[in-house]
């Protein structure tokens, strides 16, 4: 199995959003604001190459939508999901699988692509099956008043349409040697992979923990629809990831890609952060 790590560029959020009830005086600290209070955020996915499977786990926020929705959130950097699947020696066309953590516009925007003329929707991987959970896929059809904006029509009926969908209807594995978990307090049916890389547990953590400043227990993103839930099940998830040694690696952290969770006097902290190529090469 080989990893490599898909930079499709960086996007701005604003920092009270990102962060919560957390005052901006304390994780102004930990992560950085610009004038206008946005912090930089990346959307960082995994390609996971195991045999003949060519797995992409999301895929950013795609290159369809236009300039009136994009103006909001200052896309930046010259990573492009393309060019990242290119240096790893691969095209869309070679991806066979594509799994969605869940269905906001950041997370799988890159899923669908015009096609040529410019008049409907495409595969952006024609050759590859898409993942999502069930619950994630139906709550997203059919949205509550918070999430609507988050949830583009066009990144998400075009999948059902083509026949290449395919929905997880519950916990467990679906892959050889990538495990799926549910979480529901981002949103519902937030679907988070386990990765079994040579004994090792590598978890890709979309928005269950968007960033190695959003360790501390309170430090939850406005964002999620059910905060008392994501507490839950971050705690849920920081026992097993302790006891379990697991490598988290992070979408949004555009200052880290990975690190390691310990338990303190004081809480779950960070134990070390790191390159993915430091347990890949």
């Amino acid at each position: 199995m080989k990893l490599h790590s898909i930079e499709t560029g960086n996007l701005k959020l604003d920092g009270g959003a990102m962060f919560g009830v957390v005052p901006k005086t304390l994780w102004s600290k930990v992560y950085p604001a610009d004038e206008n209070n946005l912090c930089n955020w990346a959307m960082r996915c995994l390609l996971v190459v195991d045999g003949d499977r060519k797995i992409l786990i999301d895929n950013g926020i795609g290159d369809k939508q236009d300039w009136n929705f994009l103006r909001h959130y200052y896309l930046n950097g010259e990573d492009t999901l393309e060019g990242s699947l290119a240096n790893a020696g691969y095209k869309k066309e070679d991806i066979t699988d594509v799994i969605l953590t869940h269905l906001h516009f950041d997370h799988c925007g890159g899923s669908i692509a015009w096609n040529h003329k410019r008049t409907g929707y495409t595969l952006a991987f024609p050759n590859a099956t898409y993942w999502a959970s069930r619950q994630q896929y139906e709550w997203a059809k059919e949205p509550n008043h918070r999430e609507t904006a988050s949830y583009l029509k066009e990144n998400i009926l075009p999948i059902e349409e083509s026949g290449h969908l395919k929905l997880i209807e519950e916990e467990g594995e679906i892959l050889p040697n990538i495990t799926i978990k549910l979480y529901n307090g981002h949103t519902e049916g937030q679907a988070i992979p386990h990765i079994n890389y040579h004994g090792k547990t590598i978890v890709f953590m979309a928005d269950l923990l968007p960033s190695a400043a959003h360790v501390p227990m309170p430090w939850i993103m406005a964002y999620d629809t059910r905060p008392l839930v994501t507490l839950e099940d971050k705690e849920r998830f920081y026992k097993e990831a302790v006891e379990n040694d697991y490598i988290l690696f992070l979408e949004h952290d555009l200052y880290n890609e990975c690190c390691t969770l310990q338990r303190t006097d004081k809480g779950i902290k960070v134990k070390e952060t790191f390159k993915l190529e430091a347990i890949t090469s």
